[in-house]
Formats: C-alpha cells, structure tokens, sequence
C-alpha cells in the first residue's frame, strides 16, 4: 500500500512524484562570481537521484550585496542563468522538479560591502549598523527579485520560493523588532508586509508557475512576531496567489529557541487550517513515520527535509522500508532500492 509521503500531488502548477522536499540550504561553495559550481551539480544531483520530489536549490541572491556570503549562489546576473540550467537539467533528468530560493539577505550580509535593512538595527553587538534603504533602493531589490524570477524561467526551473524568512531582508520588514520605519513600508502590519507583497506582485508579472513562500512563524520574542500574525499574511499571500507557504520559525533577532523533533510543525499546521492554504512543515523531521504522521493527520502538505538530507541523500529509500512499502528509483539502483 502506497503512504502518503510517496502519493502525488500537484501544488498550483507543479506536479510532484511525492511529497518529499529538499529544503533550501546553502552551501557557500560557489566562486565570487556567484556562479554554479560541479559540487552543486553533484549535491543536488545526489539527491534528485534519491527520490526527493522537489529539490529546491539554496538560497539564491538577486542582487550582489544581497549574498550571506561572498560564496553564495547568485541570480543577479544573466552570466549565472547557463550553469543554472545545466543545473536543473540534472536535477530534472534524475526524476525531480527543480525549484530555486529567490533571497536577498539585508543586514545578515557577511561582506566588505555595507549592508541594508529596512532600519538602521545592528543584529546583535558583533554586528555593523546597516544602512536604511531609501525607497528608490526598495524599488530596485522589488526590480531584481523580478528579473531574478525571469531569470530562473530561462533556466527552466519548475517553482521558485521567496525567501521571507530566516531575520534575512523581507523578514526584516515584516517583523516590528527590526522595521522602525516611518513611511509607508513600516509601521502597521500592512505596511510592513508591503515589500513582501510587491515582491509577489513583481514576480507574479512574470511568473506563472508555482510560487512558494519561505516565513519564520515566530520570533521568539515577546514583542515580535507570533504565529497569528503570520495566518494574517499567510491570508494576504493567497489573494497574491502564492500556491504554498513554507514554514519555518526563528532568526530576525537573537533568541532562545527550545528546538525537539517536530517543533515546528505545529506553525504549519495552524497557518493551513487558519488561513487556507497549503503548507509545507520543516524542521527536524527525522523519520518516514513522523513524515506519514504529519501528511495523514492534515498537518501540513509537503514535507521539507534538511539536515537529514545532508547525512543521507538516499533518505526516501529508508523511509519507504520503514514504512513497508516500494518506490521507483534509478534502474542503475535497482539491487539497493528493492527489499
């Protein structure tokens, strides 16, 4: 009998084998230039091949001084789109969609360059002040995340994610702890979303396949954001057409974050049944079984899988012999994969 973690689905456009995702994680190995690397082709490569149904690509920066890094992957650039494609050609050939995480990281930053942010707030005591973006600034980042979109359709990539999360720059303008603002890209929460949601509409310009969007449900603090505030935006991102929202939790400010298996399922749980809308549920998931508990009690509707794909490429096989029962895998696999 087929579990629901290997069933398919179709979210908006995008017709998955199964509901296993390779959540977006950076590697830091691409060169300055921003460009892919063979270790990429490999990584991700790895893990098309060992079934994951959406392999989604790290954090991709849409602007130069947008990288976490200096060795972050970048789609700022037209240069970048040929390694790109490649890139999904493998992940594709292998049996999987290939997605890719638009993201610019603001005053998370790690250059020589300044960094920016919605107000001038240092992350913690370690940090540099960033510098405040003024609006002609903003208009340019909504520019590029558009670009950056038209860019990954040249390289044929079957979804792409904004990433709202993480305390990187669109999080930093939705939560109140790090957007003092004056204007109208600060304040009340609609003025706060305001980025996010021309960012959606940029995009959706140019876009027509599945959209996701990465959030961090929770602050952790007690005058920031909480999971209630994010349904609200999870509410405005369905009228935008987003097709799914990716939960995660943590990183705008320094906090305590009392991490256990599944801790942040319960985000992903609330902002499906409150808002309406599909959600996909990350955070150590480290078994088939809490996989199929998740999908079967309506929790949420993928399952994204991180540093449990860095230990194991092939987890999907593992988590159908727990589960009693057989997927497809590479001819080439055959005397591995069948029990």
């Amino acid at each position: 009998m087929t579990k629901k973690l290997f069933e398919p689905i179709t979210i908006g456009s995008l017709q998955l084998k199964n509901r296993l995702v390779m959540s977006p994680m950076c590697m830091y190995c691409a060169k300055e230039d921003g460009k892919v690397t063979s270790w990429h082709n490999t990584h991700y490569g790895s893990r098309a091949a060992g079934q994951i149904g959406l392999v989604m690509l790290e954090a991709t920066a849409v602007q130069a001084v947008g990288r976490i890094s200096p060795n972050d992957l970048g789609i700022w650039s037209d240069d970048q789109v040929e390694g790109l494609r490649n890139l999904v050609t493998i992940i594709q050939e292998n049996g999987s969609a290939a997605g890719i995480q638009l993201a610019h990281a603001g005053r998370k930053a790690q250059l020589s360059t300044e960094s920016v942010a919605p107000s001038a707030i240092p992350f913690d005591e370690a940090s540099k002040v960033p510098k405040e973006l003024t609006i002609e600034q903003i208009q340019q980042v909504i520019a590029d995340f558009k670009q950056a979109a038209i860019r990954a359709d040249k390289a044929g990539f079957d979804m792409v994610e904004i990433h709202a999360a993480h305390g990187y720059l669109i999080n930093q303008f939705l939560s109140p702890l790090t957007n003092q603002r004056k204007d109208n890209y600060g304040g009340s929460a609609e003025n706060r979303y305001r980025l996010l949601k021309e960012v959606i509409i940029a995009v959706r310009e140019v876009w027509d396949k599945a959209l996701f969007v990465r959030i961090s449900a929770s602050d952790y603090q007690e005058a920031g954001l909480h999971s209630a505030d994010y349904v609200q935006f999870a509410k405005w991102m369905k009228e935008q057409h987003v097709d799914l929202i990716d939960v995660s939790s943590g990183a705008v400010v320094p906090a305590t974050i009392d991490a256990f298996p599944g801790y942040q399922v319960p985000f992903a749980e609330q902002v499906k049944k409150e808002a309406g809308i599909a959600t996909g549920a990350v955070g150590l998931i480290l078994n088939g079984t809490q996989a199929e508990e998740i999908l079967k009690n309506n929790r949420a509707d993928l399952i994204f899988l991180g540093r449990e794909l860095l230990r194991n490429p092939y987890w999907a096989y593992e988590a159908a012999k727990e589960l009693h029962t057989e997927i497809k895998g590479p001819v080439q696999y055959t005397r591995g994969w069948t029990f």
